[in-house]
Parts: structure tokens; sequence; C-alpha cells
């Protein structure tokens, strides 16, 4: 297949810091070090930004699906491997690697491609902001989220997390979360709006499977849009936004999938989206 407005270098298909597969258009990257509740470390951060970047580029792929292995999602970064480090590093050095975290979240954010997270048990530190950046959270009762950050002796606004939070669930509890670094659980974190999707441990899998089924087959143009204006119009006036909404709603008018809606509605049948 022909990669267009892709550089010279081959797409990466076999990822060493992580688990990385694709299926029917969904691609699932599964953080496999379960016996220490996967942990992030310099170069599965690294690997998540190039991914990122990458994935845009994979005709293939209409949704990613984020995973942990065993007993819990993310326990945040690795304490020996990254914090132990930290603090020998250099100024400089320091300032590449926390611009390189938060690069990981700004890639989620700014990816035309829909992302599910999947939690259970613990999401904490930096996998609470992966999850947090991330279009939607299936979230099992045995979830837990937890900032640490201030915790560990750093503000809690890492990799964005002040930005992102008090958009999702408003500036107090933003606040208590950030501020506290308590760890709360799923049913608190559906009431605060963290969670889009609650279920149980049990219907993990298949709730995040029928969503991610439904998203692959669903109108790809559309949906990159809508990602993109959610993303883009949080800082903007409402004259910007309308302005924004309007020139986008005009291009879609343009597209096959537009035209193939129509003629589904005329011909009472489902649409068969082309994502074009």
């Amino acid at each position: 297949m022909t990669y267009r407005f892709h550089a010279s270098p081959r797409l990466t298909e076999d990822w060493r810091h992580f688990r990385f597969g694709k299926a029917d258009g969904v691609a699932t990257v599964t953080l496999d070090r379960p016996e220490k509740l996967n942990p992030l470390t310099f170069e599965s951060y690294a690997d998540l930004r190039d991914l990122l970047a990458e994935l845009p580029h994979h005709q293939d792929v209409r949704v990613l699906v984020i995973r942990g292995e065993g007993r819990g999602f993310c326990g945040g970064g690795d304490v020996e491997e990254i914090i132990g480090e930290l603090v020998k590093m250099e100024p400089r050095d320091l300032m590449r690697f926390t611009k390189m975290t938060g690069a990981v979240i700004r890639a989620m954010r700014e990816c035309p491609i829909p992302i599910i997270t999947a939690v259970h048990g613990i999401a904490a530190g930096a996998g609470a902001v992966v999850a947090l950046a991330s279009d939607f959270r299936v979230v099992s009762t045995s979830g837990r989220f937890a900032f640490l950050f201030t915790k560990v002796g750093l503000s809690g606004g890492d990799m964005g997390a002040a930005y992102l939070l008090p958009r999702v669930v408003g500036l107090g509890r933003a606040t208590e979360l950030l501020m506290l670094g308590d760890t709360i659980d799923a049913e608190t974190a559906d009431r605060y709006g963290l969670v889009s999707r609650l279920v149980a441990d049990a219907d993990l899998d298949a709730t995040v499977t029928e969503l991610a089924r439904r998203l692959a087959d669903g109108p790809a143009l559309a949906l990159a849009q809508t990602k993109s204006l959610l993303t883009a119009e949080l800082d903007m006036s409402i004259s910007a936004s309308m302005e924004l909404d309007a020139m986008t709603q005009a291009l879609l008018m343009t597209t096959r999938d537009h035209a193939e809606f129509h003629a589904a509605f005329t011909e009472r049948r489902q649409p068969r989206w082309e994502g074009r």
C-alpha cells in the first residue's frame, strides 16, 4: 500500500516498549509490564509520541485503543527507571524529558483518530493523564484514578493535566484532584465526569470492543473533524468557533460520506462510510 504524504522512512510496525497490533481498522497499544503495573519509561514515552505521529499515516487504522495488561492500567512513571535518573540530570535534560512527556499528551489530542482508553485497576500519575487525554475512557468498577504529582513534590499540572482536567471535571474538582493527589474510585470518577462509560470488570473488554467497532465503522472524516473542533475551540471566542464550524461543515458537505448518507436515507438502508 502506498502511504501518501509520508516521508522516506517506513512506518514502524514493531514497537519495542509496548505491544502494538491492528485488526479491522482498530489499532491497540497494550502496556505490557504487568509485574510493575505497566509503568512508563523514557523509551515508552518516546515510542508513544512517535506512534501517535505515525498513526494518521496508517490508512488501515480508524481508532486507537490503549490498555494495560495484568491487574491495572498504568501506575505512572517508573520510579526506578525515571525518577531515580531525573534527580541526576541537568536542567537541560530535564526540560527535554518534560517536553517529551507533554508531547505525548498533545499528540493524543491532535491525532485525528479517536482514542479509547480501557481502565481497570489503577491509573496513576502519567497513566491518569494518558487516560484523561483520550477521547473515551471506558472504566471498570475496579478502576481508580490518582493524579499523584504533588505527592512526589512536583506540580500537579504535569503533562497538561492543569489544562485538560478542569475542562473535563470543572475547576473545583480539578483543584482537589491535582493539589491533594488522592486516589478516587471508579464511582467517584464517574460522578466527577471523568468516566465515559462505567462497566463491570467482566464487561470491560466487550464494551471497549463494541465502542471501537462503532467508531471504526463510522464516518472517519466527520469524527476526525469533530475531535479537532472539540480541541481547537476550548480556547476560542464564540465568533471564532462559529466561523471554524461553518468552514468545517461546508467542507464536509462536499464529501462522499455526506452524499452517501443522503443515498442511504433515500434507499432506506444503512450508510456505507468510506472516510472520503
